[in-house]
């Protein structure tokens, strides 16, 4: 009964499927992580049936208001559940090459959140620590997934994710690891205790993250000190200004050249408030397209050592339509970019 990991909440896909006669949906389709043995048994078994892309979510707001943000990313995971796995099985996607693995499970560690206050000092402190647990609990659930030879897709949860996804990576394929990140921050920020704004910053000190470029930095949403830090480390950035000027495909196409160059497992990240208002933390109405996204994803996924697809921050309770709205508008945009970084694989083949 996979007890050796008593924080992996396993999804079952039937729960979300609203069936209808002489249709299949993904989630009729699409297999889930069988309960018998251990969790690398369960890995080893799904793989040995061909699944080759694991889907994980992480339901937490923990790092997002550790970094003094607004909680809500918690949600994101239900949200993609509840739209890609009522989406056609058509034949469009591999869906006999994905594994549902389940969700990073930190309601304890969210109910420990909820009570503490981001403006006191020492809740502030406390939050970052509680932040660390769930590095610690990702990290445990990742590692085996790509040992296993997975490519992953995590979904929800706040960009703080980052820093145990290389970190499994890095561990794993012993090599410190490439990252493009979709993102008017560069969440580059001092090493101050973790959070969401200081993901990369940590994988970078810490040997996991050597090559990193970010695509559609705002320089007006990133401190001083963080560009410097960025700087001082020899990473560099398309601005979002640059981005209003200049063909996209051909920006794209310069940075699906230098993450080819880097030669290095390559991670996929997306803090989806570098899309125009689209329901999150810190909601942006100056963004990127969801068309923009699409081909972000898609053709870096199209990239050989591309390992993983991150999609950090959607909050669908803090769409100003409401919760159900910020749902369908949250699943729906993170369904098309697992839907991008799916049909950019296919181009490997």
């Amino acid at each position: 009964m996979m007890s050796d990991i008593s924080y992996l909440e396993l999804t079952d896909p039937a729960k979300w499927v609203t069936v209808r006669e002489q249709e299949t949906k993904i989630g009729q389709a699409i297999r889930g992580l069988s309960e018998e043995g251990t969790y690398e048994e369960s890995l080893a078994a799904a793989w040995g049936d061909g699944q080759r892309v694991a889907l994980v979510g992480i339901p937490e707001s923990i790092g997002v208001r550790a970094n003094l943000g607004r909680a809500g990313a918690d949600d994101g995971w239900q949200a993609f559940l509840n739209s890609f796995l009522n989406l056609q099985k058509t034949g469009l996607l591999s869906t006999h090459e994905l594994l549902l693995v389940g969700a990073v499970n930190c309601d304890d560690l969210n109910e420990k959140a909820a009570e503490l206050d981001a403006t006191d000092a020492h809740d502030l402190a406390t939050l970052r620590e509680l932040c660390a647990q769930v590095d610690a609990r990702v990290e445990n659930i990742l590692t085996p997934l790509f040992e296993q030879g997975f490519e992953v897709i995590v979904i929800g949860g706040g960009h703080n994710n980052a820093y145990p996804l290389l970190k499994s990576l890095h561990k794993v394929t012993e090599e410190a690891c490439g990252a493009v990140n979709l993102d008017p921050h560069a969440d580059f920020r001092p090493r101050e205790g973790r959070h969401s704004g200081n993901g990369f910053s940590y994988a970078y000190m810490e040997g996991a993250l050597e090559f990193y470029h970010i695509v559609g930095l705002h320089q007006g949403k990133n401190s001083a000190s963080s560009l410097r830090q960025l700087q001082d480390a020899g990473m560099r950035y398309h601005t979002l200004h640059r981005l209003y000027e200049r063909s996209f495909v051909e920006v794209m196409d310069e940075v699906v050249a230098k993450a080819v160059s880097w030669q290095r497992p390559l991670g996929i990240e997306v803090d989806v408030d570098a899309l125009n208002a689209v329901p999150a933390s810190a909601v942006n109405y100056v963004g990127l397209s969801l068309g923009q996204g699409f081909q972000y994803v898609k053709r870096l996924a199209e990239v050989n050592e591309a390992r993983y697809l991150h999609l950090a921050e959607a909050a669908p309770s803090l769409c100003s339509a409401g919760f159900d709205e910020g749902m369908k508008i949250c699943g729906q945009l993170l369904s098309e970019l697992t839907t991008a970084y799916l049909h950019g694989r296919e181009r490997r083949r």
